[in-house]
């Protein structure tokens, strides 16, 4: 059995049942890192076979565990390198477990971490049937899932932009533009407006920023679309079909859910979305909650958005909107609504 993994620069992923195969032999931890790996090896009864560091890369790794290869599994922490090892094992033929880094990170109990004190930790709980697991994403959907999610910074730098250059003439008492600069054709004669130079010369440079952010994120989307209808055009297209949902939330929802059926329960599915939170009880005493951070950050923003687009030409989602408004407010509506829709797709 081999076990990978490394506690910091957690890639969130949800998780999923246990998977760990079993009656294997042996048990080897390595840290996945771009760095030297830390390699421990257990067998059956948690005897220290081998615990070493080694060259973060394929030759030295299969080398050093070719003596076990006969029954092994391995295991790595969902950080940003484990696409690497999990390729490496699917062309060997080596079982392949993916522990949730959130719940690695918060499973050591000492003062100090670090690659050799995280290798045998991770081995004794892949061993013990204990280790969290996260969802191996599939081989063929994985480029496409990181484009989408660096889609979400380059619209965030694109609004940090436009910004200011909106409310730029409020800050030198000129009339207001009274249309948004989020469309090419309003972002005429806006700098000219300005008659100071330093404020004129800013607006030259966000405005054509901004116009250069818009056609990547234009040829960028069109490019996921492409690949997500190769993925699966009946499911990109009824998710479209939902009241709220766009092209943009088609895409989040069907790369980052990919496969439904890995959820046991609604519940489940729900709870990977961040969209509940986690009570803490003794002796039969609710305390606080806790797992804000467990789950997937890009399914909690893409329900949410969803929540708040539902009621947009959507007669019967205003309806049921009004009814929740009336007892918590329409903030705390949006948040009840958010897990309530996630459950109905």
């Amino acid at each position: 059995m081999l076990a990978l993994g490394k506690d910091k620069q957690p890639q969130e992923e949800e998780t999923s049942c246990d998977s760990t195969p079993s009656h294997t032999s042996f048990t080897v931890a390595s840290t996945g890192t771009p760095a030297p790996w830390s390699l421990c090896v257990l067998n059956q009864a948690g005897a220290v076979l081998l615990h070493r560091d080694l060259k973060a890369a394929p030759g030295p790794f299969l080398k050093a565990i070719a003596p076990y290869r006969e029954d092994v599994v391995v295991c790595v922490a969902c950080l940003f390198t484990w696409y690497g090892l999990a390729a490496l094992c699917t062309q060997e033929g080596i079982p392949c477990v993916l522990g949730h880094a959130l719940y690695l990170k918060a499973s050591h109990g000492g003062q100090a971490k670090n690659d050799r004190i995280a290798a045998p930790k991770i081995a004794v709980l892949l061993r013990g049937g204990m280790l969290p697991q996260a969802d191996v994403y599939p081989a063929a959907m994985r480029a496409t899932r990181d484009l989408l999610r660096r889609r979400r910074p380059l619209m965030r730098k694109r609004a940090a932009r436009r910004a200011p250059s909106q409310h730029t003439h409020s800050q030198y008492n000129l009339p207001e533009i009274s249309q948004t600069l989020a469309y090419k054709a309003n972002r005429e004669g806006v700098a000219e407006r300005l008659l100071a130079p330093a404020v004129h010369k800013s607006l030259e440079v966000d405005l054509p920023l901004i116009s250069q952010s818009d056609r990547l994120l234009t040829d960028l989307e069109l490019a996921l679309v492409q690949t997500a209808k190769a993925h699966a055009a009946p499911t990109f297209y009824r998710l479209r079909s939902i009241p709220g949902v766009g092209t943009i939330l088609a895409l989040v929802l069907l790369e980052e859910i990919h496969d439904m059926h890995r959820f046991p329960r609604v519940p489940a599915f729900v709870s990977s979305g961040r969209l509940v939170t986690c009570a803490k009880e003794s002796a039969g005493k609710r305390y606080q909650t806790s797992g804000k951070k467990s789950g997937n950050a890009y399914l909690t923003w893409a329900f949410s958005a969803a929540a708040v687009l539902f009621r947009r030409n959507n007669p019967a989602g205003q309806t049921y909107l009004a009814r929740l408004v009336k007892k918590p407010g329409t903030g705390q509506a949006l948040t009840v609504l958010a897990p309530q829709w996630a459950r109905a797709v």
